[in-house]
């Protein structure tokens, strides 16, 4: 009696929920991708939760001057929504995030979109086998929920004794100031990562000064960006194949630096000879390229594609500083040997929390436990896509999935691919839950590390954002692409707890997980 009377007062809690069968958080490429691939399954009752007003993810935030893509264009888009019409090799920003508006006019997603809507949030119920979700704007219930948010949405801050008392204007790349123009300013660049190095070159011209502190130097090789002519994009529109075989080109040569990055390290060699080569072309004073030169084998840490931010450095008004910094002062950045360098803005190139997303802290799933608790040892996910103790929940983008030497949206279509097919099998099957059981997470995970072991990410002599606290590489894919979509291509039960409406009504205890 009491049980009946606590479901009825708990279902009045949220009878004016929104209720869909899939809410998907996000509108990135992951979040947008996903909302594309359920309406070509025929399915049509989901939503797409941002937090922002507009769509676009990363491509959204990251608006800062010279913000491009380092992967090139016609491997940099959904194969299911191509765009023949990139205007350069290297699709900026202001493309890319246009590329995406136009999947939601394209694909009519503009219904299932609820802009605005922030995640403070997700919290798994065990006796409706349901999703809640709450927002800054309204509450929503679901079976199943995608996590698009990706690896690159909340900006990391270092940790400098003294920046709360500076005077002067901060900001993240990711959050650039266009309010804040920095004609004729002492301006201070921290971190010399893939941002930096395209945006040090547009501002490096218009301040008074620019002093880049760099903590470690990167590896940098030819970006040989160009115009792709109307003539090729004619091509490209009204004759798919040259598109696919430019494509299947680019996916074809980019996969071969997979070996070197986890197989054999010293195939890497001839990619370093090229980057030794250009940074001795661009940087004629040998003390500057000293400074530039790299001391961990190339791979480690990304590689970056740059033909302007030698020259950059090289100006008279901007000066890079390797010494560690030491504090912030009001007025100024101050470093380990002591000397003082006026500065009136800070611009922070720092990268992101990878590992460590905070959306973690805000989904709660079975037992009451948070994905930022169970992820407190480090990130892990089984097949990069769902997680023990958290039923009916998808990542996009999630641990392991991410890559050093190619195009995330090839990642991303091959965990859409297990999205849909898990939908599918749960549909024909009557699932109403389904759970990865935490030993088959567990193993698939340790078989990860031990690949991982032997990757010039591991190996290769840097600190590199790739690895979490406790020196773990919870980021990376530490094979070939091609073997991640094989892995993901369909939808697998085998290792998972699956209960039927009927044992979620009777609330009973999960099945064994099927062998």
């Amino acid at each position: 009696m009491n049980e009946h009377h606590d479901d009825e007062h708990h279902d009045d809690e949220h009878h004016d929920d929104e209720h869909h069968d899939v809410l998907i958080v996000g509108a990135g490429f992951s979040g947008l991708g996903a909302a594309v691939r359920l309406r070509q399954a025929g399915r049509h009752d989901f939503v797409v939760l941002e937090r922002a007003d507009d769509v676009g993810g990363t491509w959204r935030d990251n608006d800062y001057p010279g913000a491009a893509c380092d992967v090139p264009s016609h491997l940099y888009s959904l194969s299911f929504a191509p765009n023949p019409r990139w205007s350069r090799s290297f699709s900026p920003q202001p493309e890319i995030r246009q590329y995406l508006r136009d999947l939601v006019a394209r694909y009519d997603l503009t219904p299932h979109l609820r802009l605005g809507h922030d995640l403070l949030e997700a919290r798994w119920d065990e006796a409706t086998a349901r999703w809640r979700v709450r927002t800054g704007q309204g509450s929503f219930t679901g079976r199943v929920l995608v996590l698009g948010t990706g690896p690159l949405s909340a900006p990391k801050l270092p940790a400098i004794d003294g920046l709360d008392d500076f005077a002067g204007t901060t900001f993240h790349s990711a959050r650039w100031r266009h309010d804040h123009d920095l004609t004729g300013r002492r301006v201070a660049v921290i971190g010399t990562g893939a941002s930096a190095i395209q945006f040090v070159p547009r501002i490096a011209g218009t301040v008074q000064r620019l002093t880049v502190f760099q903590r470690t130097p990167p590896w940098i090789i030819p970006r040989n960006d160009r115009p792709i002519s109307g003539l090729e994009q004619w091509l490209y529109q009204h004759l798919p194949p040259a598109r696919l075989a430019v494509r299947a080109g680019i996916y074809t040569a980019r996969e071969t630096l997979a070996v070197g990055m986890t197989l054999q390290p010293p195939l890497l060699d001839a990619v370093a000879a090229l980057a030794r080569g250009h940074l001795r072309r661009q940087v004629p004073d040998p003390a500057l390229r000293d400074r530039l030169r790299p001391d961990y084998r190339i791979g480690c840490k990304r590689i970056l594609l740059s033909d302007d931010f030698y020259p950059a450095l090289a100006r008279d008004n901007v000066e890079l500083v390797t010494d560690s910094i030491d504090r912030i002062e009001p007025d100024a950045v101050r470093t380990a040997d002591g000397r003082r360098h006026p500065v009136d803005t800070i611009v922070f190139g720092t990268g992101f929390e990878a590992t460590r997303p905070p959306i973690a802290a805000a989904v709660t799933g079975r037992d009451g436990v948070r994905l930022a608790d169970a992820w407190a040892d480090g990130m892990s996910a089984y097949r990069g896509s769902t997680v023990a103790g958290f039923p009916n929940l998808f990542l996009l983008i999630g641990p392991n999935t991410g890559l050093g030497h190619t195009s995330m949206i090839y990642i991303i279509e091959s965990q859409l691919n297990y999205l849909v097919t898990a939908l599918s099998k749960m549909d024909q099957h009557g699932v109403a839950a389904m759970e990865v059981d935490a030993g088959a997470q567990h193993a698939y995970n340790e078989a990860l590390q031990r690949r991982l072991g032997s990757t010039v990410w591991n190996t290769g002599g840097c600190a590199s954002w790739y690895l979490d606290a406790n020196g773990r590489n919870t980021t990376l894919w530490p094979s070939f692409t091609w073997r991640f979509r094989r892995l993901t291509r369909n939808f697998d039960p085998r290792g998972y707890h699956l209960r039927t409406e009927q044992e979620v009504a009777a609330r009973c205890t999960p099945q064994t997980p099927v062998r």
